[in-house]
């Protein structure tokens, strides 16, 4: 009998988690296919396909949230009244029916929980993983963006030229669009790497969370402009390259590296370079946390 009552003893501690865990699956899950299957498929519009950083994004902020369990467990149970409200607001926009409100409102419900649950320390606990999948939910951000972004695509159709001309083809740029063979090339936003610049971005936060860099504000500014370096850089060399192709007449290798697993491929050479880029920064810049933990350790012990 007394191994019995154990049973409910232990599960009571866990049980509005669980439960809680359960209708955020049951009412996003259809969602998150939706998302997962446009991303894989490309089978949802351009713009959201800016987000399939997600891919990988979604998971890493669950396994942080997995990771950070038992932190979670020993926080005390504080209501912070803005809880209520964000829960609140999530709700409004999950049945507005809007798409775009519709997928705000999964880091909105998810940081109404955190607030809702375990109050400030809470939400800071699990601020990280949320900032990911706010990162990672399609929203209309690529619209507002595309208008400012001219000024780039000129850059790097100017400078992709210019690389043509050095290997001897008759070039001629005119605003975004390059002219080569009667045939044209426009760095549209999308083929100026936006969508690159994006994961990039995304990924480096990856990155620097799980090296322990993100503690450290060198690195980071380090990694996030160099992400955005690498990113430009590798979309001037890419755009050249779809130009030469499509100028000499090579379809089948402009399609393959313009929207078959070619460009594919170079997108995920290019996201090696991050890894690349960090290495090289915690060679030159080592860490010190680890030994100002050291030294509060051996003063501590004093």
């Amino acid at each position: 009998m007394q191994s019995r009552s154990k049973i409910p003893i232990t599960l009571e501690p866990y049980l509005l988690d669980y439960l809680l865990v359960a209708l955020v699956v049951i009412l996003y899950g259809p969602l998150l296919i939706h998302w997962y299957d446009g991303w894989l498929n490309k089978s949802i519009s351009i713009e959201h396909e800016y987000f399939s950083h997600g891919l990988i994004g979604l998971p890493f902020a669950a396994y942080i949230i997995w990771t950070n369990r038992q932190q979670w467990l020993q926080l005390p149970e504080r209501i912070h009244p803005l809880g209520a409200a964000i829960l609140g607001l999530g709700g409004v926009f999950y049945l507005s029916g809007q798409s775009e409100l519709v997928n705000l409102s999964l880091p909105v419900i998810l940081a109404g929980l955190c607030l809702g649950l375990k109050g400030i320390a809470g939400f800071k606990l699990q601020s990280f993983p949320l900032l990911l999948v706010f990162l990672a939910t399609p929203t209309a951000a690529p619209y507002l963006i595309e208008p400012y972004i001219l000024p780039l695509q000129q850059f790097i159709a100017h400078v992709a030229g210019f690389i043509l001309v050095q290997f001897g083809l008759n070039v001629t740029v005119a605003g975004v669009n390059l002219f080569v063979g009667g045939r044209i090339v426009e760095v549209a936003p999308h083929c100026a790497g936006l969508k690159m610049l994006f994961t990039s971005l995304y990924v480096s936060l990856m990155l620097l969370y799980w090296s322990g860099a993100w503690f450290s504000r060198l690195k980071r500014i380090l990694l996030l402009s160099g992400a955005v370096l690498v990113s430009v850089s590798a979309n001037i060399i890419r755009n050249a390259v779809l130009t030469f192709f499509h100028g000499t007449g090579q379809d089948s290798a402009f399609h393959w590296l313009h929207d078959g697993w070619g460009g594919d491929l170079y997108s995920a050479c290019m996201l090696g370079m991050l890894i690349v880029l960090l290495n090289g920064i915690e060679k030159y810049y080592p860490d010190t946390s680890e030994r100002l933990a050291l030294t509060d350790n051996t003063l501590s012990e004093q």
